[in-house]
């Protein structure tokens, strides 16, 4: 598949912006061979999500992945040349009969409606690479691309990880600043082989909807310890723009004790053809947490100030908001949520590698102003009244281990239940989500 990058007027504003210092003295010079790593991971991912809802069929799947990962150095001298490259294979365990669906492994006929939930395939896999360019404290990749930034970030939650394919930029010349700009295309989503174009959660079931391409760019900041700072813009062609703040203080006021105030803040509005409609959304959420010791007690309050839901890209990771849990995002139009979440590391009493969360979030939508006409969203929302509740319970329990020839190895349990008011959503039924992950890192060089 080949494709092609345009560089549009928003990303080159923001690339001419990043300073380019003559620093190439400060350029590491480790070489194509003596700088490159080589690492696999090996994740067993079990997903059995049993929907409480009549007619809806229950999803569980099993499977086997392996992730490797090979990134040179950089060839000596003012422009450094180097190669990244990934090759991915995932194994069916279990996932047939009917229950195949839960998105840790493929479906059958992929498109944007009639998918075939019955066998998964045995296998699938991808392979891919990009390459890089490096001068100046300034690094230019093209291809295939592990992204993670708050307006584009490839999913990891699942069994595979998600790529995304097109173009980055980064610069670190000034000291305690990343700048950052680029371009995608297309996404290999985490339970498929092949690329396509990007779309968005909410917008996957419209009808060549998709968009061409997203562009962004953006900034991270950290000036002084305990400190951090993100400001981001991206334009998903003909669908919309997207703007993004946050800002995190970790305050120790002791050896024993720290407060986190956050806040993480979108705004979204159509652009182009508007293929999903008018869109004009306001999200953000606040948390605060308290940290003793080994004890953390986190308090989050999240809102969203539109009519449509919070969107973004499908099967990604680029929702930064406190509030977005295990199965439900608590992003719908007009949403008020709350979550109150507490966690332990278990080396407090003498059991390192071992930690614990639990949280409860509860959800107010208004869908009085919601269009149930409105093009890329409304499908999503009943019109059986005009306010809808939703809560949901997480438990996470996780064991590293510490030393032994399983040193590394993590065993991870998830549980969520989750449950709505009549009509609340097609996106988020009523189900108890159970997952377990199991993990280990090998680094061959």
């Amino acid at each position: 598949m080949t494709f092609t990058i345009r560089f549009t007027p928003l990303f080159v504003a923001m690339a001419a912006t990043m300073p380019f210092h003559a620093q190439a003295e400060d350029e590491k010079t480790e070489g194509f061979i003596d700088g490159a790593s080589l690492d696999i991971l090996a994740r067993n991912y079990y997903l059995n999500r049993n929907q409480l809802l009549p007619d809806v069929r229950d999803n569980r799947e099993w499977g086997q992945g392996f992730i490797g990962r090979f990134e040179s150095g950089f060839t000596q001298g003012t422009v450094g040349v180097g190669l990244d490259a990934y090759a991915m294979l995932g194994l069916k365990l279990d996932g047939g009969g009917g229950t195949a669906g839960s998105s840790i492994l493929p479906i059958n006929s992929p498109g944007k409606a009639g998918y075939d939930y019955g066998k998964a395939p045995d296998q699938f896999s991808s392979a891919g690479a990009a390459v890089k360019l490096r001068a100046f404290n300034t690094v230019l990749r093209a291809g295939d691309l592990f992204l993670s930034n708050p307006v584009i970030a490839g999913g990891e939650s699942r069994m595979l990880p998600q790529t995304l394919r097109g173009v980055s930029l980064s610069n670190t010349s000034v000291e305690h600043l990343m700048l950052e700009a680029g371009q995608a295309s297309f996404t290999k989503p985490y339970n498929q082989s092949g690329h396509r174009r990007i779309d968005t959660f909410y917008g996957r079931l419209a009808d060549d909807r998709d968009s061409r391409h997203l562009n962004w760019a953006g900034a991270a900041w950290t000036p002084v310890e305990g400190l951090s700072s993100n400001l981001y813009a991206a334009e998903l062609k003909d669908i919309w723009k997207q703007y993004y703040f946050d800002l995190d203080y970790t305050w120790q006021l002791n050896d024993l004790v720290s407060l986190n105030p956050g806040l993480h803040y979108y705004h979204t509005q159509d652009t182009g053809e508007r293929l999903l409609g008018s869109i004009d959304n306001n999200t953000y959420s606040l948390h605060f947490a308290v940290n003793v010791g080994f004890h953390s007690l986190t308090a989050v309050y999240q809102r969203v100030n539109g009519n449509t839901p919070f969107d973004y890209i499908n099967q990604g990771d680029s929702i930064y908001l406190d509030n977005s849990q295990i199965y439900s995002d608590f992003n719908g139009p007009n949403e008020r949520s709350w979550k109150l979440k507490y966690a332990y590391d278990f080396t407090g009493v003498g059991l390192p590698g071992l930690t614990t969360a639990v949280s409860y979030s509860r959800g107010e939508l208004d869908l009085s102003k919601v269009d149930p006409n409105s093009s890329g969203y409304g499908h999503w929302y009943s019109a059986e009244g005009d306010d809808a509740r939703h809560w949901e319970r997480d438990v996470d329990l996780a064991y590293t281990f510490q030393d032994s020839q399983l040193k590394d190895l993590t065993v991870r349990l998830r549980w969520a239940a989750h449950r709505g008011s009549q009509g609340y959503s097609a996106v988020d039924n009523d189900v108890d989500e159970y997952r377990v992950i199991v993990e280990y890192p090998l680094n061959v060089f």
